[in-house]
């Protein structure tokens, strides 16, 4: 039997983490590419330390476009932010290398045209939804990205000029009857200067603390922690080495539902890392959204060059009102689960990756250029009325 009362806790690390400035590089190159060539191959792996910056992978598309590489890695970086002496955009060495995708690896994932295109590789990949909270995510992770976005818009605006890019939260939640009501703990690093002092930037986490959780929900003042260690002064990749796709859980449900173990950023649509996982999460929502499940996790499988996954598995954790089996065989129906077929319905084979590279791939509002399209719950009509709901 499920627990029912119990605290789970969740992190979310800010855009100018050491990791997610090399995950905003690697998907900066991804719509470089696509933005040209909406069928470009983009596998692309950055590190970031000390004034350097290291890219490399493999790419098929216009050739003219490594030129790009670099200039492109520098303005993702300015656009997070980063001016400091040991990281800055302007400065920092950008070593480029790629090359050509693997012969061996288009063979299989090729289809010239057909809908029978393969895999770009075998994997398992998980989509997850949940009423906790209006985005359909589990709290802990929506609040912990909530409170970083938050912290970055004014630092941006230039409300709060002392806050620096590199940030990490953390919410800890309570948990009764399953549901969430309230925080136990919340912790929060941020990179800050010099000048500011420590009650300041308490006092202010503390505002945007409250201005997020629902009322009566923040944690006792004593398992309030704002730089526990007291300073953090040097931070982003000058204080510690970033690489693409190590923040895995950050990126999707917070440890509160499986991963299959595949990163995101640096893929083009055709890694099902990517696309399936965006696939799942689509179709688990819209069964929330259609009132089947409280909860509904969905696991999908791929074989490199096979074009259909290999299994669908659904579990809605206790909380579903239809029939589970009748339920996949549905949602096969409703979408196809091609590698192809999900790259069409959900229309990835555009420049839209870049912004998915901090505060969750998940729980976003969908975008009119096709940004986040895997949020839309598009399929609850049809899901409603198969099951006559």
């Amino acid at each position: 039997m499920a627990k029912t009362n119990y605290i789970f806790t969740s992190e979310s690390v800010s855009e100018g983490h050491p990791d997610k400035v090399c995950d905003r590089i690697s998907d900066a190159v991804v719509d470089l590419y696509l933005a040209q060539d909406p069928y470009a191959r983009v596998a692309c792996e950055t590190l970031a330390t000390t004034n350097r910056i290291v890219i490399a992978g493999e790419v098929r598309g216009p050739g003219e476009l490594l030129k790009q590489v670099e200039e492109v890695a520098r303005a993702a970086v300015r656009d997070i932010g980063y001016e400091q002496k040991g990281f800055h955009w302007a400065t920092a060495d950008v070593a480029v290398h790629l090359h050509a995708q693997s012969a061996d690896i288009a063979v299989g994932v090729d289809a010239a045209g057909n809908k029978d295109e393969g895999a770009g590789d075998q994997g398992i990949m998980f989509g997850y939804a949940c009423t906790e909270t209006p985005a359909l995510m589990p709290a802990p992770i929506y609040y912990s990205h909530k409170l970083l976005k938050n912290l970055a818009e004014v630092r941006h605006s230039g409300a709060t000029p002392w806050l620096g890019p590199d940030a990490k939260s953390q919410f800890s939640l309570q948990y009764r009857d399953g549901k969430p009501v309230g925080a136990t703990s919340v912790v929060l690093s941020t990179q800050h200067s010099e000048s500011v002092s420590q009650e300041e930037i308490r006092e202010t986490a503390r505002r945007h603390v409250l201005g997020i959780l629902p009322e009566g929900w923040m944690c006792p003042e004593e398992a309030f922690y704002v730089n526990p260690t007291g300073r953090f002064v040097i931070g982003g990749p000058d204080g510690d080495a970033g690489l693409t796709g190590r923040k895995i859980i950050v990126d999707t449900y917070g440890g509160a539902a499986p991963h299959g173990g595949g990163a995101f950023s640096g893929k083009d649509p055709t890694k099902v890392d990517r696309s399936a996982a965006y696939a799942a999460r689509y179709l688990a929502k819209n069964v929330v959204a259609a009132g089947l499940a409280d909860k509904c996790t969905i696991q999908l499988s791929y074989a490199i060059g096979v074009s259909h996954p290999l299994s669908v598995y659904i579990d809605t954790a206790g909380t579903g009102r239809v029939d589970e089996d009748k339920l996949s065989d549905v949602l096969r129906q409703l979408m196809n689960l091609s590698p192809r077929g999900i790259r069409e319905h959900l229309k990835l084979n555009r420049a839209i990756y870049a912004r998915t590279a901090a505060y969750g791939h998940f729980g976003r509002e969908p975008e009119a250029d096709g940004g986040f399209s895997w949020e839309n719950t598009d399929l609850v009509a049809d899901l409603k009325s198969a099951f006559g709901a």
